[in-house]
């Protein structure tokens, strides 16, 4: 196969996410929690290539350890615009992984968003973003955002978005703990908080929030907790979704940079820009 960087190849980010607050507002008969995040995309995260193809085959390179081929969500995602397309359409991807699996960052979620807007252009299907970020919720609540690729305050199950322009666009240290949190063990526990009060955009900018989960994952996986009481040390620390990884903001790449290299060795972290428009939408969609 050529090397993704011959011109045949789009290449695309697929940036990281930080919830800087998610509280759970009460749980649904279906089993589904109400909650209220936002979110602010970051400039780093893992990176896909595409290379069109003339017959409807797809390949993905290299393939994820106990991921079966139909599972992963790129080719999930591929797979909808497959059905979507009047003629065969067929890609050779390769992905560049960077973000932990279980990590609270939303990877695979990223990933998939990418392949839809990234396919949905190269096979020239002309799906709007409304559609994509339809078709994406149907592989995971976090989909929609990374598709409409706007900093945005969520409700629902996180699919109701209100894009928030105006959030700041600090630096962050993001450490990521060496253990995978498995989401549906967080939200079933017994102990998660489900009745925090709704509250607006507004309040949300102004007051900012919590995260209901932390308590509970620090408690499940102490590694959480530890890196949490370590990073506080230098500026307040929350964590990301269900986690596993924390972060904390800084007013400078420099700063960020210096308390990472205060950091024990055994830690794995990056420093990021916090930016309010994703990364992917930047390459896809340039001013023409």
């Amino acid at each position: 196969m050529s090397n993704p960087t011959d011109s045949q190849w789009l290449t695309v980010p697929a940036p990281a996410k930080l919830n800087l607050m998610l509280h759970i507002t009460g749980r649904r008969a279906d089993g589904y929690h109400n909650l209220q995040t936002l979110f602010q995309f970051v400039d780093y995260g893992d990176e896909l290539h595409f290379r069109p193809r003339q017959d409807d085959v797809l390949t993905l390179e290299p393939a994820v350890a106990g991921v079966p081929f139909e599972d992963n969500l790129i080719i999930r995602a591929a797979r909808l615009l497959q059905a979507r397309a009047t003629r065969p359409c067929g890609a050779d991807i390769r992905l560049e992984k960077k973000l932990p699996m279980g990590g609270g960052l939303g990877g695979g979620s990223s990933d998939a968003a990418t392949t839809l807007l990234a396919l949905n252009q190269l096979w020239q299907l002309g799906l709007s973003t409304d559609k994509l970020a339809a078709m994406g919720l149907s592989l995971g609540a976090d989909v929609p955002v990374f598709v409409r690729g706007e900093a945005a305050f969520a409700e629902g199950v996180g699919e109701l978005l209100t894009p928030v322009p105006q959030l700041a666009e600090p630096w962050y240290l993001v450490i990521c703990p060496q253990v995978h949190v498995n989401t549906a063990k967080i939200f079933s526990h017994e102990g998660l908080t489900r009745d925090t009060a709704a509250i607006n955009i507004r309040t949300a900018l102004r007051q900012g929030g919590r995260n209901d989960c932390q308590a509970i994952v620090s408690e499940l996986y102490p590694e959480v907790g530890k890196a949490l009481n370590l990073l506080n040390k230098f500026s307040f620390a929350k964590m990301t979704g269900t986690g596993a990884c924390i972060f904390s903001s800084f007013g400078s790449e420099t700063e960020a940079i210096s308390v990472s290299e205060q950091l024990p060795a055994e830690y794995v972290a990056f420093v990021a820009r916090g930016v309010n428009r994703s990364p992917a939408h930047k390459v896809l969609f340039r001013p023409s």
